[in-house]
């Protein structure tokens, strides 16, 4: 019988079975299809850059030199990679930007040091801070009454001096990580362990610079109203329960077991206003001190009007953000109790409850909260609760009280604790950023090329400083937002998903469907008047804007639901929108990407594209990808191009998690980390997939998880492919996320995975569908194999790679399995059914029986296979030569 050539159709298909795609390929991972030939993706090294050894200085925003908390464990820097913007300033300097889940950092340059801009929420007053250490411990804890910070956060001392013994001034002025203990006392770990003379305080001259409150590194989800407390915290800050019902109606003291590490303090507020933003603003603090979840009552003040996160300061002239949106003028505001959350559904002490209810108090007994009782504060349902119903208070301020930062792919079933998103657009050589559901921050270039300043806010009233010249945002600027960006042609600053203090467009301190605009090269001019162009517009289909992208004539902007397009006008309209379609969906603010002039993302259950219309982009793999998906983590979902090879890449999670050798883990809890990933090319109209373990084990290297891409044209050395943000993963399941690093793909005469600086073999491979002889009538018998292969871009002396002959009897039977053995060569292969390919190969001899067989490419470091270190490859057409061997 003459040799039969293996050539299948490209890309990978997983919308049928594996015989009714007889012709194709069925599997892959770490492959790509060029020209109609498989072959293994190019590799990967690491930036070198680690974080700056001293944060910025401040010469246009204070923040304190400091000396930079260390980071472990490997990572180059803090937290977990969510956004990343490279470009080049006036100096050419090849700047790059990026956003983590802890922090902001900017890096100068390939290799460069990666440098702290992140902002600073709160600088104190002088001996607000002071230290109290244990002898023999490495903790400190600090007090430091209404600090506003969660554990995660990131403070810098200055000032400080000795504890009068080994913990000396230079110990403690640096920046640290905060472990929270209340509102008023927080822990940090030093480099030392005290000794018994460590004694003291710090001295009278302590200020501590907070940086911008963290986010989480994942989403945690929920079901009903609170789901994710007060802040999204994932624990209750005290927690107690019922020792009396309490009835639909009742607005009497609530009895409870004890209400010991409840919210409780006092403070009086004169000459303090609220506008209709909702923002607190306090004209002196004359007594007491101001805390998240502190109930405010006065003179036109809302019954249930709590402080949900702190803005700026906090003592007199500080800013505060509230639950309410009804203006109070200039009066005495006076600030006590708190907020706590009911549950009816039982006794507990867990963070998610369903059939909750949100209630303030003024004051408190041992075993009461009691004063002012509001019931069904912002409108969760009002019910009657039993003895022994669950009574919690939640300390955050990453969101207002059982308000979710971000929304799960389109269902709105979910709510959730903040996941740490970035938006940022260039403002000239500048930076505008955001992290999504706070403040718009500007980081400017200093005059200095070697400093780096911290981002500024942009808030109404606060001068920002530039190296060509400060500006004052207007007193409508947006204090909050879901996305900032800069339109490309005519540098109007847009706030997505934001608040309008003139109450014009929107009478909520923050609407999600909310669009508004600066004047044109005004990025502090916020206020519409008919000498400017600044404006706003609110969309009405869905529930809250997603994400955007800039295409060359508009400005596309995704809501839950729904597509528009942003395009200038010109005055007195300036922006108008038109629907461009309904009744979709996208996946996350990172889902989208366009390559080739069309607009390609990610649904909720398929995927989509733009080229004038909206259209859904057929997949051959839609269901592999949906069926295993975890869609409670979509905003997680991240996608880049690589233009080099005309491919669009998505990131996602798995539902299962992925093993090392990439496989599904099976019985664990819900995976929460990116481990999957989707190609889809467009010139050739393929689709192929594949894993990223995350943790490696003595067979398969680790490969981290891409949380971030970029293809950036601009970094031209090693390589002018993409720029991915990674993340380290802890080694025990289910895996999760550390801190991250800076890799870049697709380098010439790289083959291999060096995420660590030490190269290691990608484990790569490709299996075609089942094949068979004369549909199966008989079996067939393979005993030789002329292999078709290039090793070009190899960098081993042996490149090799293991070809595989998988029969099988029927399609329900296993490959290999009894019923059908393997024969194994006796030429050296009789341990596994890997038959070894070099690059001068001319002839395989196997033996091979079954009805219908499969066939496989990999480079892998197998046990009992060579090492496939430094090998690239691509498949050509080998020829089997097979012939019928009967019936049975």
């Amino acid at each position: 019988m003459p040799l039969q050539k293996l050539q299948f159709r490209p890309g990978i298909n997983r919308e049928s079975t594996t015989l009714t795609n007889e012709g194709g390929w069925f599997a892959s991972d770490k492959i790509r299809f060029r020209s109609g030939s498989v072959e293994k993706i190019g590799g990967w090294i690491r930036d070198s850059g680690t974080i700056a050894a001293t944060a910025p200085a401040g010469t246009f925003i204070s923040g304190g030199e400091t000396t930079s908390a260390p980071i472990t464990g490997g990572a180059a820097f803090w937290g977990v990679v969510r956004a990343l913007i490279n470009w080049v300033n006036l100096n050419n300097s090849n700047l790059l930007g990026v956003g983590t889940s802890l922090k902001y950092y900017i890096q100068n340059s390939i290799n460069g040091a990666f440098n702290d801009v992140t902002p600073i929420r709160t600088v104190t007053a002088a001996g607000a801070v002071t230290f109290a250490a244990t002898n023999g411990s490495t903790t400190i804890t600090v007090t430091n009454v209404g600090h506003g910070a969660q554990t995660g956060d990131f403070v810098a001392f200055t000032g400080a001096v000795t504890l009068g013994g080994v913990i000396t001034a230079a110990i403690l002025n640096r920046e640290y990580q905060i472990t929270f203990v209340n509102n008023d006392v927080y822990t940090i770990t030093s480099s030392v362990a005290a000794n018994s003379s460590d004694s003291g305080n710090g001295g009278s001259t302590t200020i501590g610079n907070y940086q911008l409150n963290t986010g989480n590194s994942s989403y945690t989800v929920g079901t009903g109203w609170g789901a994710g407390g007060w802040g999204g915290s994932t624990g209750p800050l005290a927690s107690t329960t019922l020792t009396a019902t309490i009835s639909s109606t009742a607005t009497t003291a609530i009895a409870v077991v004890s209400t010991t590490g409840f919210n409780n303090g006092a403070a009086s507020l004169t000459t303090s206003t609220i506008s209709s933003a909702g923002v607190l603003t306090v004209g002196t603090l004359a007594s007491g001190a101001i805390y998240i979840g502190m109930v405010l009552t006065g003179s036109g003040v809302t019954a249930g009007t709590y402080i949900v996160s702190n803005i700026s300061g906090t003592g007199t002239a500080s800013t505060w953000q509230t639950n309410k949106t009804t203006v109070v003028a200039s009066t005495t505001i006076t600030g006590s109790g708190g907020v706590i959350f009911i549950n009816s559904a039982g006794s507990g002490s867990s963070s998610t409850y369903a059939n909750s209810e949100t209630v303030t108090y003024t004051s408190v007994t041992s075993t009461t909260f009691a004063g002012t009782i509001t019931r069904s504060v912002n409108n969760t349902p009002i019910v009657a609760h039993g003895i022994g119903d669950a009574v919690l208070q939640f300390s955050s301020l990453a969101t207002g009280w059982g308000v979710a930062s971000a929304s799960t792919a389109s269902s709105g079933t979910t709510s959730g604790t903040a996941l740490r998103l970035w938006s940022h657009s260039n403002y000239g050589e500048d930076l505008i950023l955001n992290p999504r559901g706070g403040a718009m921050y500007y980081w400017a270039n200093n005059a200095n090329n070697n400093l780096y300043d911290r981002a500024q806010i942009i808030q109404a009233g606060t001068v920002v400083s530039t190296k060509s010249g400060p500006f004052t945002p207007d007193s409508t600027c947006p204090s909050v937002a879901n996305i900032v960006l800069v339109s490309d042609s005519s540098r109007f600053v847009f706030a997505l998903g934001c608040n309008d203090p003139t109450g014009v467009y929107a009478s909520t301190a923050q609407d999600p469907l909310q669009i508004r605009w600066s004047d044109q090269e005004q990025a502090g001019v916020w206020t519409p008047a008919i000498t400017n162009q600044a404006g706003g517009i609110k969309l009405s289909k869905g529930s809250t804007i997603v994400t955007y992208l800039q295409t060359r004539q508009e400005i596309l902007i995704w809501t839950d639901s729904s597509l528009y397009s942003l395009q200038y006008l010109g005055p007195p309209y300036v922006w108008g929108n038109q629907l461009l379609g309904d009744n979709i969906s996208v996946a996350s603010p990172n889902a989208i990407v366009t390559a080739n002039n069309v607009v390609f993302w990610m649904g909720a259950d398929k995927f989509y594209m733009y080229t004038g219309r909206v259209e859904t982009l057929p997949s051959t793999v839609r269901q592999y990808v949906y069926s295993n998906i975890n869609l409670g983590q979509a905003y997680q979902i991240t996608t880049g191009s690589n233009k080099a090879y005309n491919e669009v890449w998505w990131f996602y999670p798995s539902a299962t998690g992925t093993s090392p050798d990439g496989s599904n883990i099976s019985g664990g809890a819900l995976n929460t980390i990116i481990d999957r990933y989707v190609i889809y090319n467009y010139v050739e109209n393929t689709w192929y997939y594949g894993t990223f373990n995350g943790v490696g084990d003595s067979y398969y290297s680790a490969v981290r998880p891409r949380t971030s891409w970029i293809d950036s044209p601009l970094r031209q050395a090693p390589t002018a492919g993409p720029i991915a943000g990674i993340c380290y993963v802890n080694s025990a399941t289910p895996y999760t996320y550390t801190n991250g690093a800076i890799v870049y793909h697709e380098v010439p005469q790289v083959p291999d995975n060096n995420e660590t600086g030490t190269a290691v073999a990608i484990a790569a491979y490709c299996e075609s569908s089942d094949f068979d002889i004369g549909d199966g009538h008989n079996y067939g018998f393979v005993w030789r194999v002329i292999p078709d292969i290039t090793f070009d871009g190899s960098i081993s002396a042996t490149p090799n790679v293991n070809f595989t002959i998988r029969p099988r009897q029927n399609p329900g039977a296993s490959y290999g399995a009894s019923d059908n053995p393997f024969v194994i060569s006796g030429n050296n292969y009789t341990t596994a059914p890997y038959y070894t390919v070099q690059l001068f190969t001319q002839i395989v001899y196997v033996r091979a029986r079954g009805r219908q067989m499969a066939f496989r490419i990999e480079s892998n470091n197998v046990v009992g296979t060579t090492t496939s270190l430094g090998t690239q490859w691509q498949l050509g057409v080998p020829r089997l030569d097979v012939r019928p061997d009967g019936r049975r």
